[in-house]
């Protein structure tokens, strides 16, 4: 992610940021411009509009969940119901009178916009069930019931279903080392299921799909025995020579959505080293050149998978090492190699616009058991009970 600046004062701002620590600017982000503005109020009450500082041409509105302090982005007048692109694609939010799932949903529309700001910059399509009502994006953030079963995070024809305890720092890390992960955040479960979304769009009855059954494997193959056997026999020997997790070894599924998680991960991730000029050079280590890094390029706009891998390997070494220094778990807990990297540049490919294309033609086969569906699809959303 790019740093952000105050227009009015120079201050350097986080992507979260409302207010200016500096000048106490309002600040909006304006996915178009892929800015963070500070903006001047204009008009009152039910009027109430924004204009960029130092711009009165431009004028915008606040998403309507700005008043839960939930969202900072901007949009036209009139636009999507209130709602910002990111915020536009909710159909079901918790409870809001709830005590603590305020918060917990404060996390998880972090999480979800970042996970956008990504897609922007990829330039992939985002989908409403507005333009499309049988495979728009559209995402569930729902609480466990008082009874019977626990919400299950997952995806269904472009529905994204996300538990709200994964947002519970000690639930998340209670569930990571039952199912005895390295890594579990919030971010990489919007990551995964976006892939589930994004495999139906430029895969699925596209020129793509040949060559993703060749690196990924049969997706034909069923995805319940799969699961079955995973979870009764674990991974196959060997696995971390051709799989980056896991879980990428239970279906070819799993592997496309796993692998199109880490490359979300290190676009982002090179993209912030960057605005940042991180430069790793090693002194006086006899393998300096291997693990130096100067990450002065915009990943996205990479020609290949290459460079951000020479550059990825060295920078998380480094960090890795940085986090030990303190006491913490690394940064990347993952081993990156040749067949994964090829994975990676497949995927690389994919976003690019070099193999494939949404030309959907077959009928969707669910990677994931559907979550019941209570709450009809578009704006606005609605709210658990």
């Amino acid at each position: 992610m790019k740093l952000f600046d105050c227009q009015v004062c120079g201050q350097t701002l986080h992507f979260e940021n409302t207010r200016c620590e500096g000048c106490g600017s309002r600040l909006g982000y304006v996915p178009e411009d892929r800015d963070l503005h500070a903006i001047v109020p204009v008009g009152a009450g039910a009027a109430q509009a924004w204009q960029v500082a130092g711009d009165a041409a431009r004028t915008f509105v606040l998403c309507a969940n700005a008043r839960h302090d939930a969202c900072n982005w901007l949009l036209a007048p009139g636009e999507g119901d209130g709602l910002c692109l990111a915020c536009r694609h909710n159909n079901t939010i918790p409870n809001l009178s709830k005590p603590g799932n305020l918060d917990l949903w404060r996390l998880m529309e972090a999480a979800k916009h970042r996970l956008f700001y990504t897609l922007v910059e990829l330039g992939l399509p985002i989908v409403s069930r507005e333009e499309d009502p049988e495979r728009g994006l559209v995402f569930e953030f729902r609480s466990d019931p008082a009874t019977g079963p626990k919400v299950m995070t997952g995806h269904s024809k472009g529905r994204i279903t996300i538990a709200l305890a994964e947002a519970d720092d000690a639930e998340r890390e209670r569930r990571r080392k039952a199912l005895r992960e390295p890594y579990r955040t919030l971010l990489g479960h919007f990551r995964h299921e976006v892939a589930h979304y994004y495999w139906d769009r430029l895969v699925r009855g596209t020129p793509a799909l040949g060559p993703c059954r060749a690196i990924f494997g049969d997706e034909r193959a069923s995805y319940k025995d799969a699961l079955k056997r995973h979870y009764r026999e674990g991974p196959p020997a060997g696995w971390r020579e051709r799989f980056v997790s896991a879980y990428a070894t239970t279906h070819p599924w799993e592997d496309f959505a796993e692998t199109f998680a880490h490359y979300l991960h290190i676009v982002d991730t090179l993209d912030t080293a960057g605005a940042f000029g991180v430069t790793i050079h090693p002194r006086d280590v006899a393998q300096g050149d291997a693990l130096a890094a100067r990450v002065n390029f915009r990943p996205e706009q990479a020609d290949s998978i290459a460079p951000l891998v020479e550059a990825w390997l060295p920078l998380t070494f480094a960090f890795n090492s940085l986090n030990r220094s303190m006491g913490l778990g690394d940064l990347y807990p993952f081993v990156l190699n040749p067949a994964i990297i090829a994975k990676l540049g497949f995927i690389h490919d994919l976003v690019r616009g070099r193999v494939g294309g949404e030309l959907p033609t077959q009928p969707v086969v669910e990677p994931h058991a559907p979550v019941p569906e209570s709450a009809p699809p578009g704006p606005p959303p609605a709210v658990e009970i």
